[in-house]
């Protein structure tokens, strides 16, 4: 097996676990938004995952780079600035990217709904195009 077989092999695991943590911030966010949580709880939950996110995201995009699969940079890199964009650019005195006092005001609630939706349909995206890929690259070993 290739680097490329094994680059693929590692996206296709680390989009997994992305897609996991995405859709378990779906559902801690409609859990507040039902009221089934608080919004102190809502926020704990989610601030610890953020930045795991954040370095999974950047280090398969830094994987892409180096080894040479640049359409594929090209096409992952704007949802990893994106996500260190968010984390760069984070109010001064809030906790963390979610903060409870701030999380109902302004619409916020439906506004992270939404980025996380983006979220999940691109890693969803993703999770099938390096899986393709993995296929296509262990074939092509054989």
């Amino acid at each position: 097996m290739g680097v490329d077989s094994w680059l693929f092999i590692f996206s296709v695991i680390d989009e997994g676990a992305l897609l996991f943590l995405v859709v378990y911030f779906v559902i801690t966010l409609s859990d507040l938004e039902c009221d089934y949580l608080n919004a102190t709880n809502c926020c704990d939950k989610l601030n610890k995952w953020v930045l795991v996110e954040a370095i999974a995201q950047c280090v398969l995009a830094v994987l892409l780079l180096i080894t040479g699969h640049w359409i594929l940079f090209l096409m992952y890199a704007p949802v990893t600035a994106w996500l260190v964009y968010k984390l760069v650019n984070k109010l001064s005195g809030d906790i963390g990217m979610y903060d409870p006092t701030e999380i109902h005001n302004r619409q916020q609630l439906k506004t992270y709904m939404k980025e996380n939706l983006i979220k999940m349909g691109s890693h969803l995206i993703f999770f099938f195009i390096f899986l393709y890929w993995m296929i296509y690259s262990l074939i092509k070993g054989l």
